[in-house]
């Protein structure tokens, strides 16, 4: 009988034994000597608490919105492709695990089931993460989510350049025979490609279509939904974004699978917060593995976290419940972490909540 898991780690070490070695090199691995893996959760832990007592703490409310759609808990699941490799259910799964948390599920592209039939099942809102293809394709892509209630366009910007994961080609690829590209088969993409034929199993997208803020204007004129930009790590860029009018700033190294040797998300934050100045909703991915990484995240101006690897790792231990439960672990955790800071509101958290040792010398911009 397996003793249900007490925190995140406790659910990754049930996963590294259940997924194949092929597909959980792909899923654990990052860029290159994977420095910058290590640093998105040191730069984190270096960051301390304030607990504050004394105060009336017994009711708290954890539940926030996010562009508008009211969730639980300030944690969202980010978009990850395969989630087969860890459950057959894949992002069905996963849609009914975040619903049933009450939070929101973003999907990939590159998804095993499609668009139409992850919003069939979902009870929780949906956001529909792009990877731009070329115009007609990614046309294709948004006006489907539109179409399918998804809330949200989150265009993911830090893939100019295709970046192996080392760790997953000394291990080999893995293609288990069935993995369609849900997204890119059927009637409703309009490619011609037949589900579970070899033509679709091993159809390759169009990759590294050059992206501009040109064709952040050109994807503005496809759709009527929030556009999210995922993968900001400067000041800079996030400026610009929200000069173009973008509703959402996502802070993200990718889970330091594109670059290595970069900050880590927690210490881009704050300049990005100084630059966006209140213009945009701001979230953060990459590392996030404890509700005080949640507290510390919100308290330096996020909106909501994501959690990516952690999905897996929900999947591998029982499809839609372990999804929700490693959510339900990482509620009860921020729970805990907002009381002891003397909080009662995810919204009334502020900087002075913790001690902040990453002091970065924004650019002027």
């Amino acid at each position: 009988m397996r003793l249900e898991p007490l925190n995140l780690y406790e659910l990754e070490e049930h996963a590294s034994r259940f997924i194949s070695p092929h597909a959980w090199a792909f899923i654990d691995g990052g860029a290159q000597d994977e420095v910058t893996v290590r640093r998105n959760r040191a730069a984190l832990e270096a960051i301390t608490l304030r607990p504050r007592f004394m105060q009336d703490v017994s009711d708290r409310d954890l539940s926030t919105t996010v562009l508008g759609e009211k969730i639980s808990f300030p944690v969202m699941v980010a978009p990850a492709g395969g989630h087969q490799m860890a459950h057959p259910e894949g992002e069905l799964a996963t849609a009914k695990g975040a619903g049933a948390a009450g939070t929101l599920m973003t999907l990939a592209t590159g998804s095993h089931f499609s668009i139409e039939q992850v919003a069939e099942v979902s009870s929780g809102p949906l956001w529909f993460q792009l990877y731009h293809q070329d115009q007609e394709t990614s046309a294709m892509l948004v006006k489907r989510a539109e179409r399918a209630g998804y809330k949200a366009i989150a265009l993911t910007i830090d893939t100019p350049i295709n970046s192996p994961i080392e760790r997953s080609i000394r291990h080999g690829s893995e293609r288990p025979r069935g993995f369609n590209p849900g997204n890119f088969v059927g009637e409703e993409a309009g490619l011609g490609l037949v589900p579970d034929t070899l033509e679709a199993l091993y159809y390759q997208r169009p990759w590294n279509v050059p992206l501009t803020w040109g064709e952040l204007g050109w994807l503005r004129e496809q759709t009527s939904l929030p556009i999210v930009l995922k993968g900001v790590r400067t000041a800079e860029d996030a400026y610009q974004a929200v000069q173009h009018g973008v509703e959402g700033i996502w802070v993200s190294n990718h889970g330091a699978r594109q670059l290595d040797g970069t900050l880590s998300t927690i210490e881009m934050l704050p300049e990005i917060v100084e630059a966006v100045q209140d213009r945009a909703e701001i979230y953060l991915d990459s590392g996030i593995r404890r509700g005080s990484d949640v507290i510390k995240a919100l308290s330096l101006g996020a909106r909501a976290v994501l959690v990516g690897r952690p999905l897996f790792w929900g999947l591998a231990w029982n499809g839609a419940d372990g999804v929700r439960l490693m959510l339900e672990i990482l509620r009860q955790e921020v729970d805990l972490v907002l009381g002891h800071c003397g909080h009662t509101s995810v919204h009334s958290l502020n900087p002075d909540v913790v001690n902040n040792p990453h002091v970065i010398n924004s650019p002027t911009i």
